[in-house]
């Protein structure tokens, strides 16, 4: 089969009778109809499109081996230097389309299972079983091009407690004829409701209990499992008013588990704690996921900084010096997030699985330094906007007979009022919408907490030149 167009990918994701509660109700009919997912839905489905235009068809695409069919780059195993520059064009040629907004596009998860698939003797130590269950599975998405989510943490309850303390967390209850049994609740999985499966695998822990040893992956409409959803962000069907919330919520849910049953061919771990233990430092899952993070958020910068700039030449503030000192921080930090991404691919080695895999250093930085800087992006459009960020009357109100007189009184230096305000709404979705909000706290915990983030980087980072040289200087005459 190959590649899925958009109206494929629409069609299987209506298809599914997935169990899905939001406010209060269970949604019935086509979710591409529903308003909380008929926006980003739709968005998703022009990703896949672009993966037909004949002039990205290289670059979007590759040939699979097993096939012959035209397979997402997603996929795409990286066995040169090439073929991660390949993977990070098309990362940034779909996080164009959405602005860098969609965290959780189909590449994502593509990612983590061309590396599952890589390091699939990993799970040998479980059993030969699960290696050929991650192989078979990885060639099953890829050849359909299914769309994944995941969940790997754990509810928040009482964190001075280890996971198992409480029946509360999803754990493995049973192993039977047929399969594992799955009951307990995770969170979050990004983009629920809206993909053919969910991936799920160990939450990092040092906690060895048998129970939190599993990785599977079954389709979304499994008996047994629901997904509650938070509150809808795409508030009405309104590219004016809201223009991201409208296009790119990506629908957050806890995951529940109601004895769900997985058939062992769907199981890639049930119990080793030998794999658990090895699975993200032996895998490179890391170096790969971080590499397309930061791919799309040198996307996601740009139109930061592409948003600020016009912020800047619609009310004519370019010569205060405090404003240019403002654009340059935005500046400044798309080329480090660039010269991360760079670094880490000229510096790529092939790790022990044959993979091209990205030098950790940078990413490891790059990790660290973006949910630091992303709230400072939204701090400077608030500061440089100000009062042009509440002063956004709706598409509807220029649609009535005060519509010259909002032209008029709502005008900027190069603008007429129905564009200024189409301007900062957009600012405002940024900055200061619910969407906006749930970016910045995204981009915060994208990874996990800052600060497991940085005691990562310390144990990690790779400082034995620069030790060596201070001795050697030292040991010097």
């Amino acid at each position: 089969m190959g590649i899925s167009t958009g109206e494929q990918y629409i069609n299987r994701i209506n298809q599914l009778k997935t169990d899905i509660l939001l406010d209060g109700n269970r949604i019935t009919g086509k979710i591409s109809d529903h308003p909380a997912f008929k926006g980003v839905i739709k968005s998703q489905a022009k990703l896949y499109d672009l993966q037909h235009q004949p002039e990205l068809k290289e670059l979007m695409t590759f040939v699979s081996g097993t096939s012959g069919n035209r397979i997402g780059t997603s996929f795409l195993e990286p066995k040169t230097k090439e073929d991660l520059e390949k993977r990070r064009r098309m990362v940034q040629t779909w996080a164009k389309s959405n602005a860098g907004m969609m965290g959780r596009s189909p590449d994502y998860m593509n990612t983590i299972l061309m590396v599952l698939n890589a390091s699939a003797e990993l799970f040998a130590a479980e059993d030969e079983k699960c290696v050929e269950n991650i192989k078979n599975y990885y060639e099953y998405i890829k050849e359909k091009d299914l769309s994944l989510t995941h969940v790997f943490v754990s509810p928040q309850k009482d964190r001075s407690k280890k996971e198992g303390s409480e029946d509360i967390a999803a754990r493995m209850v049973k192993k039977t004829k047929d399969g594992i049994i799955i009951n307990g609740s995770r969170i979050l999985a990004t983009q629920s409701g809206m993909t053919d499966e969910i991936l799920v695998y160990p939450v990092p822990s040092n906690i060895n209990d048998e129970a939190f040893n599993y990785a599977f992956a079954i389709p979304c409409d499994t008996p047994g499992l629901t997904f509650i959803c938070r509150e809808s962000f795409a508030y009405k069907d309104a590219h004016y008013d809201h223009p991201l919330g409208s296009r790119f919520d990506e629908m957050d849910a806890i995951v529940l588990f109601d004895n769900v049953l997985v058939p062992w061919d769907r199981v890639f771990l049930h119990g080793s704690s030998i794999v658990k233990s090895l699975l993200y430092s032996r895998s490179h899952m890391f170096e790969h996921t971080a590499h397309q993070v930061v791919s799309k958020n040198v996307i996601k910068t740009e139109f930061i900084m592409g948003t600020v700039q016009l912020i800047i030449d619609s009310i004519n503030i370019s010569e205060y010096q405090h404003i240019r000192e403002k654009f340059s921080e935005v500046a400044i930090a798309l080329e480090a997030m660039k010269g991360f991404l760079y670094e880490a691919e000229r510096n790529a080695k092939l790790n022990q699985w044959g993979t091209m895999t990205p030098d950790p250093n940078p990413l490891l930085a790059a990790v660290n330094y973006y949910p630091r800087i992303y709230p400072r992006f939204i701090e400077i459009i608030q500061l440089i906007s100000a009062s042009g960020l509440v002063a956004i009357p709706t598409e509807k109100d220029f649609g009535t007979d005060r519509k010259d007189v909002l032209n008029h009184h709502l005008q900027s230096a190069n603008q007429d009022g129905f564009e200024r305000v189409k301007l900062f709404r957009l600012a405002w979705d940024v900055s200061m919408s619910a969407f906006g909000s749930r970016q910045k706290l995204y981009e915060r915990f994208f990874f996990g907490d800052p600060v497991r983030l940085a005691d990562q980087l310390y144990g990690n980072y790779d400082r034995k030149g620069s030790v060596e040289m201070v001795k050697d200087f030292l040991g010097g005459t």
